[in-house]
C-alpha cells in the first residue's frame, strides 16, 4: 500500500517563469539491449504515457516499462516528472521540456528523433498527454510525417469524474477549460447550456465559483451539475446537486487543486404539434380584424410555439401572397 503523504506528493508544483527545463536536463540514456529504447529506424515511435491525476500507485507496469526504455522523456515540467520517474524507480533518462511555450520549437526535433528510431515518449503532468495539456500538435506533426505514434492508456480526470457523477454517460463532450472572459466565454457558455449531451469541463480552483454561477446563469439554476476535486487523492470530494447551489458551495470554501465540472445535458425541448388547420384560423381571424401580416404572425407564433418560418409561410398563402424569390421571410434577418 503506498504512503498516504505519496498521494499528495505530485501537488503543489506550479510552472517557473524561467524555467531552466528547456534546456537538456543531463540525463543519460541507460536502455538495455532489446529494450523500446534500442530500435532501428523502423522501430522509433512516439509513445504517449498516461501518468497519475494524484495517486501515483496508478502509474501503470507497462508505463513504468516503456518509461524506463525510452531514448527520452518529453514532460510538460521536468522537475515534477522527475518526481513520479525516481518514485517508479526509473533512472538514466534524458528528459526534455514540453510545454505551452515551446512546444511548436520541440517539433522538429521530436520528429528527427522518431524518424531516427528513437523510442519518444511524451508526458503531461497529469493525466492524458494532449487533453488540455501540451502534445496534440506534436501528435499531429509526427503523423503527418508518417511515423509510429503508440499510446500507454492512463487516468483521466475527465472520464473519472463523468463517470462519478451520477449523470448519464450515453452521449457526451468535453469542453475543456472555458476561456476566461470576453465575448469568446459568453459564446461558449451559451454552446455549453444549449448542448444536450452531458457536458466536462475543467476549471481551476480561485475561478470555480464564478464559473458555476455562470453556468447557472446560463443553464437555469436547477440544471445538474457534479463538481470533483482532489481525484484519486486522500481529500477526494465528489459534489452533486443544482448549478445554483454548486455555485453557493463553491463560494463559501476555499478549494485546492484542479477541478472538474460535470453539467447535465440541455433538456428536451416539447415540440408542439400543431395541424395547419388550427394556426391557419388563427391567422385568417386576426388578418380579418385588421392586423397586419407580422403582427398575426408574432401572435400566432407566440400562442402556439411554433416555429416563425413555418407560420409566416400560411399566412402568405392565406393572403394569396407569396413572397419573390429569394425574400426572406419577415424578421427573419
Amino acid at each position: 500500500m503506498i504512503d498516504p503523504e505519496i498521494l499528495e506528493e505530485l501537488e503543489g508544483w506550479e510552472d517557473d517563469a524561467d524555467d531552466a527545463d528547456d534546456a537538456d536536463d543531463g540525463w543519460t540514456v541507460s536502455g538495455g539491449e532489446g529494450s523500446v529504447g534500442q530500435g532501428s529506424a523502423a522501430t522509433g515511435a512516439l509513445v504517449l504515457v498516461g501518468t497519475p491525476i494524484g495517486n501515483l500507485g496508478d502509474l501503470s507496469p507497462r508505463a513504468v516499462d516503456v518509461l524506463s526504455n525510452a531514448n527520452v522523456i518529453y514532460c510538460e515540467d521536468t522537475r515534477h516528472s522527475r518526481k513520479l520517474l525516481t518514485h517508479a524507480g526509473i533512472s538514466g533518462v534524458r528528459l526534455r521540456s514540453l510545454h505551452g511555450h515551446n512546444e511548436v520549437d520541440r517539433i522538429d526535433e521530436v520528429i528527427a528523433s522518431v524518424a531516427g528510431g528513437r523510442t519518444v515518449a511524451v508526458v503531461s503532468d497529469a493525466g492524458m498527454p494532449g487533453i488540455s495539456d501540451p502534445g496534440s500538435r506534436v501528435v499531429a506533426a509526427v503523423a503527418a510525417a508518417g511515423l509510429t505514434i503508440s499510446v500507454i492508456p492512463g487516468p483521466s480526470a475527465g472520464l473519472a469524474a463523468l463517470v462519478a457523477s451520477g449523470l448519464s454517460t450515453e452521449r457526451f463532450c468535453f469542453e475543456g477549460f472555458l476561456p476566461r472572459s470576453g465575448k469568446e466565454r459568453r459564446s461558449r457558455l451559451t454552446a455549453v447550456a444549449e448542448e444536450s449531451r452531458t457536458t466536462v469541463l475543467y476549471e481551476a480552483p480561485g475561478r470555480l465559483a464564478a464559473t458555476l454561477a455562470d453556468l447557472a446563469r446560463q443553464c437555469g439554476d436547477d440544471r445538474e451539475v457534479a463538481v470533483a476535486r482532489e481525484l484519486t487523492k486522500l481529500h477526494e470530494e465528489i459534489w452533486r446537486g443544482t448549478a445554483a447551489g454548486a455555485a453557493s458551495w463553491a463560494s463559501s470554501m476555499a478549494v485546492r487543486g484542479e477541478v472538474v465540472i460535470v453539467l447535465a445535458g440541455a433538456p428536451d425541448v416539447e415540440v408542439n404539434e400543431v395541424g395547419d388547420g388550427p394556426l391557419i384560423e388563427a391567422l385568417e381571424a386576426r388578418l380579418a380584424a385588421g392586423e397586419r401580416t407580422r403582427g398575426a404572425v408574432d401572435a400566432v407564433v407566440a400562442e402556439f410555439g411554433i416555429a416563425r418560418r413555418r407560420v409566416y409561410a400560411l399566412a402568405l398563402a392565406v393572403r394569396n401572397d407569396d413572397p419573390s424569390p429569394g425574400a426572406p421571410p419577415e424578421g427573419t434577418r
